[in-house]
């Protein structure tokens, strides 16, 4: 095999002239022999890869590197014989002036060293490092390379501070020196203490030159190895990114490996907001003041990328809240319909707080000004309306239900990007407003008959008139119809049951729903029916009969035996064999049945405080905790522990919450709630 970094002279193969490597030298290697990185990529694969990289010369583009990385399959993790096998050809074609792929080879020789750092060395080919070490001439060589692109794509080839601080020295193009201090900065935190000294002699001449990128970067840097650094320098970067002067000059200059499009300004400002994690309080400092600094220089784009920053932040951590709010609400009246779209968004899930800026609000209703990004739905009135609601304020109420079925209509779904402010779940809209059901039920009423054969949102209106209870009677014609609906029909008996004495009436027509295949369908039906005529004893005998006899592993109705209350008493000790034996939903559900069976508050109380330990401890168990907490409360009692538990959770400044967008927020907000409560039990 030739894999030698000269080419032999006069060696042509079908006309092609490779630095590194004759075409003709692929087929001396015995691919058919070596390891595929997976079972369907056949090694023979990467050889006819390589070798039509090689032969397109200067015609070679990124396109034609994705057999390559097909074949390499970099996300397995795994660096086979093969792997080995290609280093030498791939690293050749790099350093091939004639190749038209080189930055992207360049990134394939990248990925490998990051692959070979991470993955797990019975995954690593046992020639790898030799074969990695024998190209490291080639890899300095691509860090000296002529073209800036492939220099700055090169960085991470260095393996340590050594080469990044000669590259530093001689590297005279802007769009490369940037690169040269971030990966100085990521070398010497990998490495320790006496590069990290030699990294911080070149960050500290930095921060005293004149070029603003370089300084912001150079910051950038230092943080790689001092997360203290910083917020040191934190007047430096506030000083620097807040000049609407000095903006162009990041599109310019700030380009990084793995990234063939420079950064904006903007990009920078959300990178450096990421630096002060390690100090929050700062990092909510840092960003106001970059609010501040957008507000009075009328820097729109600056001004959306810090609302950006702030709504991350208020995601995570609730003592955001206090701070953030006047900071939004004197934006509401910002030119830039972007910035109004986030002000709006902001309040809207910072909910009664927001009550100070109603006024404003309402004066937005009617803005029909959007953002420019793609993924971001919806007006700033949308937004604004919303806040509304959340404040409890009646001026949103006119034609709320008309907006919220707005983005549905004609289509069964909405689609949305969920980390970022959007419009929020119609259900989570309307759930909290069962104070003005009597406005608004007219109004669902009327989408029911217009949606109920079909639509997007039949489903969750039916949920919303659940939550509301007896005030949702009006909509019994609406819902009574749509019990002949597979789809539906389930969800329209709880609706029902949830209207209470005034859906007596429909009692025949629920126990008509029977039709409905499976056998648990049934069972609920038949509680749901005798709560609605107080029929309760076929209802009971049919629930409890599943109970006692539906054997292990248990998925029966023990979550229905404990809605019969103390009338089901003649199967509380097989509820309760089932919580000694079970796990997870079926203890949970057995715990909370039990309880209400017998009327005593051991031993559930004691079973469904084992579900809030999790959480307690640093877990994400949201959904079992949500549901002992709110049985727990029902139940009317609590030990110390859960109590003491419970503290820990609320004392913590993290949202409580699995989400990633708005319902963090508010399921963060009912989580708080119900600890409240619990922790006012007796």
């Amino acid at each position: 095999m030739n894999t030698g970094h000269e080419r032999p002279e006069g060696h042509e193969v079908m006309g092609a002239r490779v630095a590194g490597f004759a075409v003709e030298a692929l087929d001396d290697v015995p691919w058919e022999r070596l390891e595929p990185v997976l079972e369907q990529r056949p090694t023979t694969g990467t050889r006819a890869a390589l070798r039509r990289l090689a032969l397109k010369g200067e015609a070679a583009t990124e396109e034609d590197c994705y057999p390559l990385y097909d074949c390499l399959a970099f996300g397995t993790e795994r660096l086979p014989s093969v792997s080995t096998a290609a280093l030498p050809f791939v690293a050749a074609l790099a350093g091939d002036p004639a190749c038209g792929a080189r930055r992207e080879l360049v990134g394939t020789l990248v990925s490998f060293a990051r692959l070979a750092a991470k993955a797990e060395p019975g995954q690593v080919d046992e020639a790898w490092h030799e074969a990695w070490r024998l190209q490291r001439p080639v890899f300095l060589a691509l860090l000296a390379d002529p073209d800036p692109e492939v220099r700055r794509e090169a960085l991470p080839l260095a393996g340590d501070v050594g080469p990044l601080l000669d590259r530093w020295r001689a590297e005279t193009d802007p769009t490369v020196r940037p690169a040269v201090l971030l990966e100085l900065g990521t070398a010497a935190g990998a490495t320790g203490p006496e590069a990290a000294d030699r990294v911080r002699a070149v960050v500290t001449e930095v921060l005293r030159a004149d070029d603003p990128v370089l300084r912001v970067a150079a910051v950038h840097a230092w943080a790689a190895f001092d997360p203290e650094a910083p917020v040191r320098e934190r007047d430096l970067l506030t000083e620097i990114l807040t000049d609407p002067a000095v903006r162009p000059l990041f599109e310019a200059a700030w380009y990084v490996s793995d990234v063939e499009t420079p950064f904006t300004r903007e990009d920078v400002v959300s990178w450096t907001v990421g630096l002060f994690a390690p100090a929050p309080p700062t990092m909510l400092d840092f960003v106001l003041d970059l609010m501040e600094a957008a507000r009075r220089n009328g820097d729109a784009p600056l001004c959306r990328v810090a609302l950006d920053e702030a709504w991350r932040l208020l995601v995570r951590r609730p003592s955001v809240a206090e701070r953030l709010l006047p900071h939004a609400g004197a934006l509401l009246a910002d030119g830039d319909d972007g910035v109004r779209y986030r002000a709006a968004h902001l309040l809207a899930v910072l909910g009664p707080r927001a009550a100070p800026y109603a006024d404003e609000l309402a004066a937005l209703l009617d803005d029909r000004g959007e953002d420019q990004h793609d993924f971001l739905e919806g007006t700033v009135g949308d937004h604004a309306r919303w806040a509304l609601t959340r404040i409890g304020d009646p001026r949103a109420l006119p034609g709320l239900i008309a907006r919220l079925y707005a983005p549905y209509e004609g289509q069964y779904s909405r689609g949305y990007c969920t980390g970022d402010p959007r419009l929020p779940e119609v259900e989570d809209v309307l759930t909290p407003l069962a104070a003005h059901a009597e406005t608004l039920v007219p109004d669902i009423r009327a989408l029911l008959r217009k949606d109920g054969k079909g639509g997007g949102l039949t489903s969750c209106l039916l949920g919303v008139l659940t939550a509301w209870g007896e005030a949702s009677a009006p909509a019994l014609p609406e819902v009574v119809a749509l019990l002949d609906d597979a789809r539906y029909s389930l969800t329209a008996i709880d609706a029902l049951v949830a209207m209470g004495p005034a859906a007596a009436s429909a009692a025949p027509e629920v126990r008509r729903a029977t039709v409905l295949d499976h056998p648990a369908n049934h069972q609920k039906v038949a509680w749901a029916a005798s709560v609605l005529d107080g029929d309760s004893a076929s209802a009971l005998r049919l629930v409890g009969e599943a109970v006692l006899t539906e054997e292990e592993p248990f998925y029966g109705p023990v979550h229905l035996i404990g809605r019969f209350g103390a009338a089901a008493a003649p199967y509380a000790d097989r509820v309760r064999q089932l919580m000694e034996r079970g796990d997870g939903w079926l203890r949970l559900r057995s715990a909370i049945a039990l309880a209400s069976i017998t009327g005593e508050a051991e031993p559930s109380v004691s079973v469904l405080g084992e579900y809030l330990r999790p959480l307690a401890d640093g877990d994400d168990s949201y959904g079992y905790f949500v549901d002992a907490l709110r049985a727990l409360a029902d139940i009317g009692t609590v030990t110390d522990e859960t109590r003491a538990m419970l503290r820990r959770v609320r004392d913590t400044d993290r949202r409580l919450a699995p989400h990633g967008d708005y319902r963090t927020i508010l399921f963060d907000e009912e989580m708080r709630s119900l600890i409240d409560a619990v922790l006012a039990l007796p």
